[in-house]
């Protein structure tokens, strides 16, 4: 009976080690995993819109509004889609000025907003833009 314990001990202790093994997957794999995320952004504007009608404290009476098409950037590991916008909002009543932020998008959505200026130069520095006219039409 003893030694049926100890080689089911015996087992069991072989078993559980097979389950130490280093599984994490290779750098070859990460790279097809984040490569498989990047799908083009069908509907950038639409997600820019309702993202800045809550990000915005007044999104109505918006001006200067421009935005890239969503191009391929160096983003972290790889290369993420990613739209610039522009426009000119309000703050407590007057205009503060043309602001830029870049938009990165995962999986066709949109994923992260960076409005800092060193961010958005770094992603924006060379977009083109194009009228936005239907950020100047948005009412709370």
């Amino acid at each position: 009976m003893r030694r049926l314990a100890a080689a089911a001990g015996l087992m069991m202790i072989c078993t559980l080690g097979g389950c130490q093994t280093d599984m994490e997957p290779s750098p070859a794999e990460l790279r097809a995993s984040w490569e498989q995320q990047n799908i083009v952004p069908q509907n950038y504007k639409g997600d820019l819109l309702a993202f800045l009608r809550t990000y915005l404290n007044d999104p109505s009476h918006i001006r200067d509004a421009a935005v890239s098409p969503p191009v391929r950037k160096k983003v972290g590991l790889g290369e993420r889609y990613v739209a610039c916008v522009r426009y000119n909002a309000r703050v407590d009543g007057k205009y503060a000025g043309v602001k830029q932020s870049a938009a990165i998008y995962v999986v066709g959505k949109l994923d992260k907003f960076l409005d800092g200026p060193k961010q958005s130069k770094e992603f924006c520095s060379d977009a083109v833009f194009a009228p936005f006219p239907e950020l100047e039409k948005l009412s709370r």
